[in-house]
């Protein structure tokens, strides 16, 4: 599910009670007031959405078919309509920021997408062939909070939305590897196959992976996440040059989001890309580091 692990100034991404949507900024104070109310709008509604497709003990079944009744309240909201009593707390002001605001429907609707495809796949074992597939993932479930907090700022040119996807994209991609010891368990499998075949590694050989288990990972499995963590930070390196470009305090919040994807991606390279048998996390304790890190940018 879409990103998690956050720097300051930024509030949760995966669902509600645990940590979700951690890569989210959530009407944080380097918001302006103004935008307070359509920002936490969508996280709120990206944040149930996950919540639908993750938590609880609900089928597969069941979850693909809130997601599609989650889905119709969502066309129900742009289209003016009032919303059902099942999700009024998300829908009401949902719809008050679309219409405020002219929020895309399409960009909504993508994380939608990307929701139901991790519940369908996960049921079905399928996986991401390849890195291109994975990012094609990640435009539907990462991209689009991106672009649309750009779009509440009036941005919208493609220079900068390519640099925003890039981010996004990033801090997705550091999420899958940061989580590897609680995704695998749970049948998440995000290694792009053709990968994981470039170090004689196959998903079976992934099964025995526990966490804490006392036995390290082997070196294949090592160096996999050591080129995945390489390509993320490619990747934030090519959509980093965007907080120059964001006036004011949004370009000090992305420096804050940058930074925290990329802290994640150091932290999994200290432990040796070990990241099968520990969490990798982000802490207070980082805090100033991170603060020095984006005032240098």
């Amino acid at each position: 599910m879409p990103v998690r692990p956050a720097p300051p100034a930024v509030a949760p991404t995966r669902a509600a009670a645990p940590d979700h949507y951690e890569n989210f900024p959530v009407a944080s104070w380097l918001c302006p007031a103004r935008l307070r109310p359509p920002i936490a709008a969508i996280y709120h509604f990206a944040r149930t959405a996950d919540d639908i497709a993750d938590e609880g003990d609900a089928s597969p079944d069941a979850r693909l078919a809130d997601l599609h009744a989650y889905r119709e309240e969502l066309a129900a909201a742009c289209a003016g309509r009032p919303p059902a009593p099942r999700w009024a707390r998300v829908f009401g002001p949902l719809a008050q920021a679309v219409r405020d605001f002219g929020l895309p429907e399409p960009l909504l609707a993508d994380l939608l997408d990307a929701f139901a495809q991790d519940v369908a796949w996960t049921r079905d074992g399928r996986r991401f062939a390849d890195r291109a597939e994975l990012l094609d993932y990640c435009r539907r479930s990462a991209n689009p909070v991106g672009r649309l907090l750009l779009h509440l700022y009036g941005i919208g040119d493609a220079e900068s939305l390519a640099r925003s996807d890039a981010i996004c994209s990033a801090l997705q991609l550091a999420n899958f590897w940061q989580d590897l010891s609680v995704d695998l368990p749970r049948g998440r499998f995000y290694l792009p196959l053709d990968d994981c075949a470039r170090h004689a590694l196959a998903p079976g050989d992934f099964d025995a992976f526990e966490p804490l288990k006392p036995a390290p990972p082997p070196r294949a499995a090592i160096a996999l996440v050591a080129d995945e963590v390489r390509w993320a930070r490619e990747l934030m390196q090519q959509g980093a040059p965007l907080v120059h470009r964001l006036p004011g305090r949004i370009g000090w919040e992305l420096r804050l989001v940058v930074q925290g994807g990329l802290a994640i991606l150091r932290k999994i390279e200290a432990r040796g890309f070990d990241s099968f048998s520990h969490r990798p996390t982000v802490s207070r304790a980082d805090a100033p580091r991170l603060l020095w890190r984006a005032l240098r940018m």
